[in-house]
Formats: structure tokens, C-alpha cells, sequence
């Protein structure tokens, strides 16, 4: 494995605690309103969707395939607008990003009125997909705006933006399945649509502008470095792991844990809950000990890995289905994804400016954007081919699937990390006998001692 230019502290040095100017604050608070807003919308779907969807005559798999053309469409929209940030404008692509998606949400609320079958397949497809490409706006250049406006707490600031995300799919799920039981299908997207849009005049308000000068570099150049490779595929692990249970984790609580669409949506607290909790300290201890978020991206996905082969648990346990176990394991997942997911964002700008890119929002935007995609991804794979397997086996094998790549990550990064320290030990190890050597071949005395002798 050629380890090449990765080699190296990709910790940047510390900076001094600084008090927070006007702007980081207002900044703060619009990054919050997107996340929490925009998760909320997102996870509303999981308690009752699944089960509507199979009222309307669409199958597990087509299901799976429904949440996961959100993350296809993401995908691409991440790609491009990450790559144009500059010229498109990090706030006009906040605030479009946010208004596209708040009128898509409110629009799917009204597809229950629609024919079964075909019809309702594809209108589902069509407002998802044109719905993704506001959500994928927004995040990219949230991502980005963030990260320049905090270049030295990127960690910090993601973990306590992920405070928000986490109450987000808290609420999310409860209140999806609340208002679905109390309304009916239209009410929870129109209440959340309409929350999301509140968003668009605060973030117009708020949010500062920014001018930057547009990068010659590619995403193929940043995708060329080991490492970031390998923190794609962790970010791939995590999302699809999250992606498969949206989609899947409902079905199975109602036919396995006899549990109505309410209670499903608390289940899935036990998930979010760790994750909004645990995110801050994970972001501080990222930023005031770098050197360790390596390892704690291998360790948190190594009890991922865990954590999901006992969710069904995989029948090669021989233990039965049981709430308290599933409840235990969702906890466990949401902890170790967050110590995996915090670190990330940070080592990768942290290994593009080490490989020569500029510290610049155009950089900025290249890496939200891939890791964006690479999230998206993810959140495509988990719920097609987790709804795949699940319909053509079951939940706890399909869930033994996601511990797998979630094992299969943080082995390939321990075995990568390992190698690391060893190159660079032993760099060490040679600089320090150059120094040694150069040391003895040296003269004793300098040269005007020596003239001094020689003449006298």
C-alpha cells in the first residue's frame, strides 16, 4: 500500500480560544434552523410511509427504492454544486436549496390522493428527486460555510450543529407518527414543509455573504489520496447503515415487535437521541486531541459492526427477536456512529490542504460536496439493497449485511493507520541517525580554532 504524501500530521495545529465575533454567532444559529428543520422533514417518513406505500400496492423493494432515489438525486446535486459553490453563491445556494425542498415536502403530503400502483410510484419518484436537489443545495453549502467561517473548531462546530440534526430525527419520527395517527397522511409533511420554509427568510436575514475566487482543482485530484478514499467508504458504511433502517426498521417493529406506527417512531429515539447527545463531546475531544481521530473512527465503527449484527439479531445467534434488545442495539449504533461520523469532515480538509489545495471556500465546497455525495450514496445502497435482501430474506440478515461493511471500513482503515505509524516511525528513526552521523563526522573543533593551533 503506497501510503505517499498522506504520511504526516493531518492534525493542523491548535488555536487559541478566541471569543465568537457577531458573524460565527449568526452563522451558528442559521447552520442550526437548517439542520434541525431540514432532519426533521427527512425523518417524518419512517414511522408510517413504508406502511402507506404497501396500501397503495408497492412492494418492499420499490419502497427501498423510494428512499433511496432521495440519496441518488443528492448524490449528483452534491457532485455539481459543490464543484460551482463559488460561482453560484454559498448563500443564494442555502436559501434556494431550503425553499425548493420545504415546497416538496408539502407537496408529497398530498400524494395519498393520487391512483395506486404506477401512478403514485411515480409521483413519489419525481417529488423526491427534485426535492433532493434542494436538501442537497443546502447541506453542501452548509457544509462549506461552516467550515470557512470555523477553520480552526471544524469539529467543534459540526458536533454542536449535530445537537440540532440529532433533535431533528428525535422529533422527527414521534411527531410523523403523532400527527399521522391524529390527521392523517397530509399533516405531517404540510406542518414540516412549512416549518422548513420558515427557514428561508431567517437565512436570508442572517446569513453573510461570501466572495471567494473559484479553484482549478477537481474532485478527481482529491479522490486520488488513500486516505480520503478510505473515509469515504466510512461515511458510505454510515449512511447506508442509517438509509436501511428508515426504510426497513418500521416493517419490522410493526410484523416482529407488534409495535403501532407511534411507538415506532419513540423506538427510533433510542437512535437519534445518542447521536444529537454524544456529538458535541466527540467534536471537542476531535479538535483538542486530533492526533486520536483516527482511531476513534476505527473504534466507533468497529462496535457499528457489532452493533448491527445483534439488531436482529443474525439468525446465526439462535437468539429470539426481543424490543429490549433492539432498543439496546439502536443505542449502541447511534454512539458509535457518532464517534465514527464526527471526525471525518475535519480529516478530510485536513488531508486536502496537506496535498496542496488552498484554504479556500472553493476547497471547502469540493470537500462537502464529495462528502455529501459519499453520503448520499450511502443512504442509496442502505435502503435499495437493504430492502432488497430484506424482502428476499429477512431484517436480521439484511442488518448483518450493514455490520459487515461497517467491520469492512474500519478494518481497512486500521490496517492503512497501522502502516502509517510504522513509515513514520521509521522516517523518524532515519532523520534522527542522519543527525547522528552528520554529528561525528563533524569537527571537533571549528576551522579558526584550528588556524589558531597550526600557527602557533
Amino acid at each position: 500500500m503506497d501510503i505517499d504524501e498522506d504520511i504526516g500530521d493531518s492534525s493542523p495545529p491548535e488555536a487559541p480560544a478566541t471569543k465568537m465575533s457577531r458573524q460565527q454567532i449568526l452563522t451558528l444559529i442559521a447552520m442550526a434552523s437548517i439542520n434541525f428543520s431540514s432532519m426533521i422533514c427527512y425523518s417524518i417518513l419512517g414511522p408510517f410511509f413504508p406502511n402507506e406505500a404497501k396500501k397503495k400496492g408497492v412492494s418492499q423493494a420499490m419502497i427501498g427504492l423510494i428512499f433511496g432515489i432521495y440519496a441518488l438525486c443528492t448524490l449528483v446535486g452534491s457532485l455539481i454544486l459543490g464543484k460551482y459553490i463559488v460561482q453560484i453563491g454559498a448563500k443564494f445556494m442555502i436559501v434556494a436549496g431550503l425553499f425548493v425542498s420545504s415546497g416538496c415536502t408539502v407537496l408529497f403530503g398530498f400524494l395519498d390522493q393520487v391512483s395506486d400502483g404506477t401512478v403514485f410510484i411515480v409521483l413519489c419518484f419525481i417529488t423526491r428527486c427534485i426535492n433532493a436537489i434542494g436538501f442537497s443545495a443546502a447541506v453542501t453549502s452548509s457544509f462549506a460555510v461552516s467550515a470557512k467561517v470555523f477553520p480552526d473548531n471544524i469539529a467543534t462546530v459540526l458536533g454542536f450543529m449535530e445537537i440540532f440534526t440529532g433533535l431533528g430525527l428525535i422529533l422527527g419520527p414521534p411527531l410523523g407518527g403523532w400527527l399521522y395517527q391524529s390527521f392523517g397522511y397530509e399533516i405531517p409533511f404540510v406542518f414540516t414543509g412549512c416549518l422548513l420554509f420558515a427557514t428561508v427568510p431567517l437565512n436570508l436575514w442572517i446569513l453573510p455573504s461570501f466572495d471567494a475566487v473559484p479553484s482549478q482543482n477537481s474532485f478527481l485530484r482529491l479522490c486520488t489520496r488513500i486516505k480520503i478514499l478510505l473515509i469515504c467508504f466510512v461515511v458510505f458504511t454510515l449512511s447506508s447503515g442509517l438509509g436501511f433502517l428508515d426504510a426497513t426498521l418500521s416493517i419490522f417493529a410493526i410484523e416482529k415487535l407488534n409495535l403501532s406506527a407511534g411507538s415506532v417512531g419513540l423506538l427510533m429515539i433510542g437512535l437519534s437521541l445518542p447521536y444529537g447527545a454524544a456529538s458535541p463531546i466527540f467534536g471537542v475531544i476531535s479538535d483538542k486531541y486530533p492526533s486520536i481521530r483516527k482511531w476513534m473512527m476505527v473504534t466507533g465503527g468497529m462496535a457499528t459492526a457489532v452493533s448491527f449484527c445483534f439488531l436482529g439479531p443474525l439468525p446465526v445467534f439462535h437468539i429470539r427477536s426481543q424490543l429490549w434488545l433492539t432498543e439496546l442495539m439502536l443505542i449502541v449504533v447511534g454512539f458509535s456512529l457518532c464517534m465514527t461520523c464526527i471526525p471525518t469532515f475535519a480529516e478530510m480538509i485536513a488531508c486536502a490542504h496537506e496535498n496542496g489545495f488552498e484554504e479556500s471556500l472553493s476547497t471547502l465546497g469540493l470537500v462537502s460536496g464529495l462528502f455529501s455525495a459519499v453520503w448520499s450514496a450511502g443512504m442509496f445502497f442502505g435502503p435499495t439493497i437493504g430492502g432488497y435482501i430484506t424482502q428476499a430474506l429477512n431484517f436480521e440478515w439484511s442488518a448483518g449485511v450493514q455490520g459487515a461493511l461497517a467491520f469492512l471500513a474500519a478494518l481497512l482503515q486500521l490496517i492503512y493507520f497501522t502502516i502509517e505509524d510504522i513509515q513514520k516511525k521509521s522516517q523518524k528513526a532515519n532523520r534522527t541517525d542522519m543527525s547522528s552521523s552528520q554529528g561525528e563526522k563533524s569537527p571537533l573543533l571549528p576551522e579558526t580554532d584550528r588556524l589558531r593551533v597550526d600557527i602557533s
